[in-house]
């Protein structure tokens, strides 16, 4: 529990600590790494020489957000009535969904709890607990993939040293989760809904482009020229609406410490870096470690990892293929 605890702190802003107990599985994994360091440094070269990123997940997850979005679309333009709406509420073959963070805003504006708004999240809140973690960010969000295209000249840039990444306190995620919740709830309207980027690209997916497509330009430039993917870590408060829903789920991206040679190339690839701290010499606690709530679950670090230390998991079950 007190890890669970940990993490959610972690999640809202906390920084990460190392553990103030290291099971004894851990220590004997880290001495024997230790007592044979020669092997150990000449196993790790040659698992970073001879391995060959795949982007499997990557292409998986970029074909499913992909898909689900052209769904809305061509169940709009084609009339076929499969999922209709967009991604802050629809209905697929008429089962109603709704978009949690959306739901949460839109009874703190009216002020009290809506029996068809709140019927209508619960296949949600199903899904969202069973798939974990941030899932809907990274497999669902259409903002989320731009973001993540645009990122790669951000970090050109930074490479060639024309621009500067400029990083802000994760915490500050949290209290625009509290503000936008406090304006919901004092001006009578869903303030976030109306300049949220998910909302409105997909909404501009479906039914056509319009003026709003304007701020997303300018948060895409803000991100290139200034902070690496500054509204998906220190703004939205759909991530982090998503990762307490999901912070029992049984599908996890799981770390384990024997595996791991510790070089950090999955840290460098992470959105969130910090749940991946777990990596970082002596901050495992346990011999496997799930990466908690905050967690994407992207699998860029599960692609890149030349090992296998970082894998999909379902708790009690063999690692996802």
């Amino acid at each position: 529990m007190s890890r669970y605890l940990d993490l959610l702190k972690g999640m809202l802003g906390a920084a990460p600590k190392r553990p103030e107990k290291v099971s004894e599985k851990v220590q004997k994994i880290m001495f024997l790494k230790y007592e044979d360091k020669d092997r150990y440094i000449k196993e790790k070269l040659h698992a970073r020489d001879h391995h060959i990123v795949s982007h499997k997940w990557r292409n998986r997850r970029w074909a499913v957000l992909i898909a689900t979005n052209l769904l809305f679309v061509f169940s709009f333009w084609l009339d076929i009535q499969i999922l209709e709406g967009a991604l802050t509420a629809s209905r697929f073959v008429g089962f109603h969904l709704i978009d949690l963070n959306s739901a949460l805003h839109v009874m703190l504006a009216h002020k009290h709890i809506i029996v068809n708004l709140f019927i209508g999240t619960f296949t949600v809140f199903l899904l969202w607990v069973l798939l974990g973690g941030r899932s809907f960010c990274s497999w669902v969000c259409p903002y989320h993939l731009l973001a993540e295209w645009t990122e790669k000249l951000h970090l050109w840039l930074v490479d060639r040293k024309i621009v500067t990444d400029h990083e802000f306190h994760r915490g500050t995620r949290t209290v625009f989760w509290l503000l936008f919740a406090l304006l919901s709830v004092v001006t009578g309207y869903t303030i976030f809904e109306t300049i949220s980027p998910t909302g409105i690209l997909s909404r501009a997916l479906i039914y056509g482009p319009g003026l709003a497509l304007g701020w997303i330009f300018l948060l895409l430039l803000f991100e290139v020229f200034w902070s690496r993917r500054a509204w998906c870590r220190y703004v939205c408060p759909i991530g982090l609406t998503y990762g307490a829903v999901g912070a029992l789920s049984p599908l996890q991206i799981t770390y384990h410490v024997e595996h791991c040679f510790h070089e950090g190339d999955c840290r460098k690839v992470c959105l969130v870096p910090h749940v991946l701290d777990v990596t970082v010499k002596g901050r495992a606690a346990e011999e496997t470690l799930g990466l908690g709530p905050d967690c994407t679950r992207c699998g860029l670090c599960v692609d890149i990892c030349p090992t296998g230390a970082l894998r999909y998991e379902v708790k009690g079950l063999s690692k996802l293929l």
